[in-house]
């Protein structure tokens, strides 16, 4: 072999000579040590363990070699693998980070597992010794942003050599002991005003924006009061989405209100669903489909599922008894937009600002991520209401490019793309089409109701899928430092 490194080395030159093509493995050497560690590991992914050259003598520090304290290293990497999927990172990324961090201290021969709930990590010394295996459990995921750029910060540092072992255990608990950025009723508060702009993007005016802005912070309370208590998330977004939908029905049936009836109280109950509809989540389950982590991406997206429903559950209730208490909610009112393009552009702004206070953005990321919103908004915007075009293709191409921009920001700071992007498609979710298939429901037009819940299904995808190819060609269009060494995909199966 021309490649490989580390303890054991000889041994598995000695023991896979005879299934070495005559050309040898290809040396795929790691960049310079001005690359980041997500350029160096992420060609790793997808090689076998046998194919990967050893770490290079720039990482050596008196922690490698054979005084490294395996067991040590293994629990770190997996403590910082675990708070990376903790906060919502796609399952490529996490192993990535894992195997920089298990490289960078000296450890060739590791293989990162990662799914949905499950960490583990196996480390082979040599071919004639037994793999020494370690494993954790993600029991609790808390979205915080803040907390995921200061683990980026510390795999950086580690695969950089300016962290030890000891440094490293030690920052990283620094990073479980910090508290949130933002407080409770800090994020109660963005939650109305994310719902409030939500339903000036549909047509509201601004009692519409007040009505929808206290409907989601009572929501947010309501959700917080059933968390503090220990029910699941599923009744949490169940409970949350109520008062939203209640008070669709009052506005609707205050005549005292201008233009209360039908489109108002659509935009009071659409602008309740923007916060509650779980975009990060399926953003990360599709990521995962796409880059073949289709275990992680089930179950990522069954739970998309499950809060769904749960939000299904609770609008319905409510739109239920409200229909046969008298309520003019019709399916068919088409919701005002871009009556005012300027005002609904802020309004997008406003919300993509709101979503990213709710996802614990670091301060420095929020204006980044407000201005990717904005770019996200006008382009749809132009592309389906002034050009007439598709609603899902101008939908995937405004998502692309939140991802393509998105990435080259997180490429820029070295930090996750996650909080340029996640943020940024708030206004690009499927809120309305969610709203009008489930009051179709309610009033007992299925057609029409499946056919709505499809094209809000549709939009998702769209936005989830645009986000992931704007990533991938920021990754094409972007140097990678050192020598070409191209990340391998799967064949294609042809069927079989």
């Amino acid at each position: 072999m021309t490649g490989g490194g580390g303890p054991g080395a000889g041994e598995e030159r000695e023991a896979g000579s005879a299934f070495t093509p005559p050309e040898g493995f290809p040396i795929l050497p790691l960049p310079p040590g001005d690359a980041r560690w997500q350029d160096r590991m992420r060609t790793f992914v997808r090689l076998p363990v046998t194919e990967r050259p050893g770490p290079e003598a720039a990482f050596d520090r008196p922690e490698t070699g054979h005084t490294v304290s395996v067991p040590r290293v293994l629990d770190l990497t997996l403590r910082i693998g675990e708070l990376l999927l903790a906060g919502g990172e796609g399952a490529e990324d996490v192993e990535a980070a894992m195997l920089g961090v298990a490289y960078a201290y000296g450890l060739a021969r590791v293989e990162p597992n990662v799914t949905f709930t499950l960490l583990g990590i196996s480390y082979q010394p040599s071919l004639t010794e037994p793999p020494l295996t370690a494993s954790r459990t993600v029991r609790r995921r808390v979205t915080d942003y803040t907390r995921l750029a200061a683990v980026y910060r510390l795999v950086d540092g580690i695969t950089t050599g300016e962290a030890t072992l000891e440094d490293a255990y030690r920052r990283l608990a620094d990073i479980r002991r910090n508290r949130h950025p933002y407080g409770s009723w800090l994020l109660t508060c963005a939650a109305g005003l994310l719902a409030g702009a939500a339903s000036l993007l549909v047509g509201g005016n601004l009692i519409i924006f007040l009505a929808a802005g206290l409907a989601a912070m009572l929501g947010d309370r309501l959700a917080w009061l059933l968390a503090g208590r220990g029910i699941p998330e599923f009744y949490q977004f169940a409970a949350a989405a109520m008062p939203a939908a209640a008070i669709g029905v009052v506005v609707d049936r205050a005549h005292w209100i201008p233009g209360a009836a039908g489109v108002q109280s659509s935009a009071v109950i659409t602008g309740g669903l923007f916060a509650l509809l779980p975009g990060r989540a399926l953003v990360a389950a599709v990521q995962d489909g796409l880059t073949g982590f289709y275990i992680t991406a089930s179950a990522r997206l069954l739970e998309v599922i499950y809060l769904v429903v749960g939000i299904v559950i609770g609008v319905t209730l409510i739109l239920y008894a409200g229909v046969h208490l008298g309520a003019d909610l019709n399916p068919d009112q088409a919701i005002r937009a871009y009556d005012h393009p300027w005002v609904q552009l802020v309004a997008a702004m406003v919300l993509t600002l709101a979503f990213a206070v709710l996802l614990q953005c670091e301060r420095a990321v929020l204006l980044l991520a407000t201005l990717n919103g904005g770019v996200a908004w006008t382009v749809f915007g132009v592309l389906h209401q002034q050009a007439g075009g598709n609603q899902v293709a101008a939908t995937a191409a405004a998502a692309g490019l939140v991802g393509l921009f998105g990435q080259l920001m997180a490429r820029y700071r070295y930090v996750s793309v996650l909080p340029y992007v996640t943020a940024a498609i708030g206004p690009l979710l499927p809120g309305s089409a969610t709203y009008f298939g489930l009051l179709a429901f309610t009033q007992n037009h299925a057609a029409q109701g499946f056919t709505q819940l499809t094209r809000a299904a549709a939009l998702a995808l769209a936005l989830a899928i645009g986000v992931n190819l704007g990533n991938e060609i920021a990754r094409l269009a972007l140097p990678t430092p050192g020598p070409a060494a191209p990340r391998r995909a799967a064949k294609r199966t042809r069927g079989f």
